[in-house]
């Protein structure tokens, strides 16, 4: 088996505090061979909303953890709005994912699992490889939590989807997930977890994928999904 590698060009959040924050550089399949300033242009890009989303991720944190007293929380409140302000003066008119479609490195920009500039992902770093597999080790912390101590079920399988798109993807079969069935064995605890997915079968525009979530006392999750070849994919690789 070749060994799994990330996308080049990604780095590690720069946020002290980890709240699902990475442990590996992104991988996402997108063009890898951009014209240079075209590449330059993208990479200033990153390092300029980089920083802002890891402050934002950071500040979700300190939301649910900070027990500072009220006047620092007033105060903090002004800040935030004061820089809402400034950020509202232009907003854009689509989505990262409509405007840049599957030709763009900015597309999973803000992706809810993997999205470089948005706070709310944690984000995952997936590494993959041809023969489709895939796997992230990551850090889940507070903003995570649904039962005391425990990730929240919908995070768990909003994770595992996203890695499984990940195994599919790196073999070739992009798909939309069609069905996707969680088996809880445990809880997921808070704090440092892996996610391992691969291929299962394919048949025709089909294609079944499982992915489990590994904590510190075994497997806490099962997945399997059954992904399904999107019919511009299915018309490009028939022309």
């Amino acid at each position: 088996m070749a060994p799994m590698v990330p996308e080049p060009g990604w780095e590690l959040p720069s946020n002290k505090t980890r709240t699902c924050s990475t442990l590996a550089t992104m991988n996402w399949h997108l063009p890898t061979d951009l014209p240079s300033d075209e590449a330059a242009v993208v990479e200033r890009e990153a390092q300029v909303w980089r920083p802002l989303a890891d402050a934002a991720r950071e500040l979700v944190d300190l939301c649910v953890m900070s027990d500072v007293e009220e006047d620092e929380v007033r105060a903090a409140h002004a800040d935030v709005e004061t820089a809402v302000a400034r950020l509202r003066k232009v907003r854009r008119t689509q989505t990262l994912g409509q405007e840049h479609l599957t030709g763009g490195r900015r597309r999973p920009w803000g992706n809810p699992v993997i999205g470089l500039r948005n706070p709310i992902a944690p984000p995952l770093a997936v590494r993959s490889d041809p023969s489709g597999r895939a796997e992230t080790d990551f850090h889940c912390g507070a903003p995570y939590e649904g039962p005391p101590g425990l990730v929240h079920g919908g995070v768990v399988s909003l994770l595992l989807d996203q890695v499984l798109g990940h195994a599919v993807g790196a073999a070739g079969r992009p798909g939309m997930t069609g069905t996707l069935t969680i088996v809880y064995r445990q809880g997921t605890p808070l704090g440092d977890l892996r996610i391992e997915a691969w291929i299962d079968r394919e048949e025709g525009i089909k294609t079944w994928a499982k992915a489990h979530v590994i904590g510190p006392n075994g497997v806490t999750a099962e997945a399997e999904g059954v992904f399904i070849l999107p019919r511009a994919v299915r018309e490009q690789q028939t022309s």
